[in-house]
């Protein structure tokens, strides 16, 4: 199952060019990376990142990150992707632009 995370723009370079990452700072005050799903990544888009542009989103496999992952409740106790390890480069299958268009974050066709 594809799972996304939503980066800034500073995040995204730090990751490629280090190959590996903490995380954004929520993810380093929860003690985990978040992730969500693609059902609910217009929400997280919403909710955190609401009239921010420059961002990254990208892609991960759930199953290939194993048992690191954990499905544990959240907004509105639906179930989220926690990933309790550093997110390395070589976990991201794809990354791109998450454009602000007319103060919406427009996700590639097919996505939501």
């Amino acid at each position: 199952m594809i799972i996304l995370k939503i980066l800034r723009r500073s995040e995204w370079d730090r990751l490629r060019a280090e190959g590996h990452s903490d995380g954004a700072p929520v993810d380093l005050a929860d003690g985990y990376i978040h992730f969500s799903t693609v059902a609910q990544a217009p929400e997280t888009a919403r909710r955190h990142f609401a009239g921010a542009g420059d961002l990254m989103l990208v892609a991960a496999e759930s199953e290939a990150m194993g048992s690191e992952l954990k499905w544990e409740p959240s907004r509105g106790g639906e179930n989220f992707p926690h990933l309790y390890r550093e997110l390395r480069l070589t976990d991201v299958i794809w990354a791109q632009p998450l454009p602000l268009v007319g103060g919406q974050h427009q996700f590639p066709p097919g996505l939501a």
